[in-house]
């Protein structure tokens, strides 16, 4: 009866606190989308084409070396009942070791890639978060939240972002 008592006397000296000067005034708050930052910005085009440029001659050259290898193992497999028990393990050698160079190569390409990749988002999600702090102090937000789970259309300002670090020269 005395818990009941307290915890009654508790909820309502809680209810009868006014509203916190924070909670009494309207939060600005903005979410931003980086993933589309990322995408749709002109920076990050930019930086997608220029990446395309540096790797595609070494991407072409890898699609060539690999139809090569197969046309090789075809080749290999239609002559194979025509040639030596030598001559089997030589081409089976060669065709593995040329298999071996090329996986390596595809590794070196990949990490050199991914590399280059991070690289350049660097300098697209750097460019971002200071289009980003500058919003947010000229509009005087008080809260701006990169990739929530929802957020309402109400608060997105990624366009608003995008359109600002499109007209960055």
């Amino acid at each position: 009866m005395i818990a009941m008592s307290l915890r009654a006397l508790t909820l309502a000296a809680l209810a009868a606190l006014p509203l916190s000067s924070v909670s009494a005034q309207e939060l600005k708050i903005g979410f931003v989308n980086s993933e589309r930052v990322v995408r749709e910005s002109n920076l990050a085009k930019a930086a997608q084409a220029k990446l395309e440029a540096e790797f595609g001659k070494r991407e072409k050259e890898l699609k060539d070396a690999a139809a090569k290898l197969q046309a090789a193992g075809e080749k290999f497999e239609k002559d194979q009942a025509l040639l030596t028990e030598a001559e089997k393990g030589r081409r089976q050698r060669e065709l593995i070791e040329s298999d071996r160079d090329l996986q390596r190569k595809r590794r070196e390409f990949q990490e050199d890639a991914q590399q280059r990749r991070n690289e350049e988002l660097q300098v697209v999600v750097e460019r971002a978060n200071r289009v980003i702090k500058q919003i947010f102090e000229q509009e005087k937000f008080d809260l701006i939240v990169q990739d929530a789970i929802h957020a309402s259309a109400r608060i997105d300002i990624t366009k608003r972002v995008i359109d600002a670090l499109n007209a960055q020269k």
